[in-house]
């Protein structure tokens, strides 16, 4: 109920909105990658607190594609979602590395950003596999302006495994992470 009045909400808002400027210039669309501060009853929203490695394995059978990367902005944390179509329950392991390498070829990733916190999604699948259209919104995805998070790079899939890599404005900030629901999304929060 209160997701339902909430999205009628900012519908209407944006209705109302829609094309109102000072110049009579239609407004533009805002970036795809941008999600706005609004809290979700089932999101955690408390501050990371530590820099340990996140580890949680996979649902039996999950066939996980990502069909969106997003970045936000919250009060104590700058927010990475991974918004993944398919089937079953994500698992993960993030942590901090000292560069970005991808798997496979061995390449390294431009990535901005003082340090690196390396994603691996697990019980990820090909689009074929998963019968899902994969993300080709914009790469790299770029934070919140003055954020913790800078940009978020790469979602390619090698050996059943989802790898990106979120570049943060400095060493050693605190991480959490989780899964969500309805859609299905993993979560990454850097704390700022």
């Amino acid at each position: 109920m209160l997701r339902t009045r909430h999205a009628l909400a900012v519908t209407a808002a944006a209705l109302v909105l829609a094309g109102c400027t000072a110049s009579g210039d239609p407004v533009p669309d805002p970036a795809a990658s941008i999600e706005t501060q609004v809290e979700s009853p089932d999101a955690p929203a408390t501050t990371p607190t530590d820099t340990a490695d996140k580890v949680s394995p996979a649902g039996d059978g999950a066939k996980l594609t990502v069909t969106d990367i997003r970045t936000g902005r919250h009060d104590g944390f700058d927010r990475v979602v991974y918004e993944l179509g398919g089937e079953g329950t994500p698992g993960w392991r993030v942590g901090y590395v000292d560069e970005a390498v991808q798997d496979g070829s061995g390449n390294e990733i431009p990535l901005a950003g003082s340090a690196v916190i390396q994603v691996l999604i697990d019980g990820s699948a090909y689009p074929f596999d998963s019968g899902v259209e994969p993300y080709s919104g914009p790469n790299p995805v770029l934070g919140s302006p003055g954020g913790s998070v800078v940009e978020v790079n790469g979602s390619g899939v090698f050996e059943g495994v989802t790898q990106s890599f979120i570049g943060v404005a400095a060493p050693e900030t605190p991480f959490s992470v989780s899964a969500l629901t309805d859609p299905t999304r993993l979560v990454i929060d850097v704390a700022n």
